[in-house]
């Protein structure tokens, strides 16, 4: 029996069938069986699966804007908007209506269909929540579809922001459980589940995803994705997989490259566990190339972030963005 059979075997053997969920339950040994793959047929296999759940030519394009930065005090080993690390990023109070508005007639003219906000709180408080909610009404007054990420949420707070007309409410999970104490101390895995399971209950969809190239192990990587796969009631509509921006006075900084192979074969993993998703090609692009970006949507990324900024960090501008999918035969979606 050859290794490559071992290989399906094991990814039939650890995927089940979960009545009234979700179609499959992965389990890490079936993920983990799908990264070892050769990446020929890992791409063949995530392609075929693309294309029986979306249109190949089509690319999602969201806007992401930083609406209050920095002076967060979760000490994430990634993030230079931590009050625990020496960034050079400053504190920046909530931006008002107007600015808001200004930067989402701008997204919207330049072809995307969501705009994101980003905040950085580890948990809002009820008027910010409010003020958030105004935010998010301006978005949908614009024709997008809008996205929050605010940190932890209260009680009542998911309902607050979906009567305001937010769509998907995004709460990363960064990493698989058992190497997230490595790289956050300041809250707990279960925070973010119990966020998770609150924005579920009050009707919002998800964006939910991670962070690859922060030290851990491929078996880490399959955690995660089985940890979003797995989801109840089900995986995330939207995956944003971040490869790692090394920013200076972080303590990820000095992280060693991650193969830019293996961030592909995460797309993939994604893709496949996850089929109906928009598995979204996020953070690190600027750093990835044009042909590992190309190898991305091959493997069934579909959405980006789009605009020369992220959060805090840097990002293709448009119209190199326009010229790659361009050359590409990829289009943005409409609506």
């Amino acid at each position: 029996m050859t290794t490559d059979t071992l290989k399906e075997q094991t990814v039939r053997l650890h995927t089940s069938r979960a009545p009234d969920t979700q179609a499959r339950r992965w389990q890490v040994e079936a993920i983990e069986a799908l990264f070892d793959l050769p990446f020929a047929d890992l791409l063949h296999r995530a392609q075929t699966v693309h294309r029986e759940h979306h249109n190949p030519q089509e690319i999602e394009l969201a806007t992401l804007l930083s609406v209050k930065t920095g002076g967060c005090p979760e000490d994430c080993g990634y993030c230079p908007q931590s009050v625990h690390h020496d960034t050079g990023v400053a504190a920046a109070k909530l931006m008002d209506v107007e600015a808001v508005r200004t930067a989402v007639r701008a997204a919207r003219s330049a072809g995307a269909t969501r705009f994101c906000m980003g905040a950085a709180w580890r948990a809002p408080k009820d008027r910010d929540v409010a003020a958030v909610a105004e935010l998010v009404r301006v978005v949908k007054a614009e024709g997008l579809e809008a996205c929050a990420t605010l940190g932890m949420l209260d009680e009542g707070h998911a309902e607050q922001l979906r009567d305001a007309g937010l769509d998907f409410y995004n709460h990363n999970l960064d990493s698989d459980p058992g190497f997230y104490g490595d790289i956050i101390s300041t809250r707990d895995y279960q925070d973010r589940l119990d966020t998770l399971q609150r924005v579920r209950g009050a009707g919002v969809k998800v964006c939910c995803g991670g962070i690859v190239g922060m030290g851990e192990s491929r078996r880490q990587r399959a955690g995660l994705v089985a940890q979003l796969a797995n989801l109840t009631p089900d995986y995330p509509e939207s995956v944003p997989i971040n490869h790692l921006v090394k920013v200076a006075g972080t303590p990820l900084a000095d992280q060693p490259d991650l193969d830019p192979f293996e961030f592909v074969r995460t797309i993939a993993v994604a893709r496949i566990t996850m089929p109906r998703a928009k598995v979204r090609l996020s953070a690190g692009r600027q750093q990835m190339g044009e042909a590992v970006q190309a190898l991305c949507f091959l493997a069934g990324a579909n959405s980006i972030f789009y605009g020369d900024k992220l959060l805090t960090t840097g990002n293709p501008d448009v119209d190199a963005d326009r010229a790659l999918l361009a050359r590409l035969g990829l289009r943005a979606r409409q609506g």
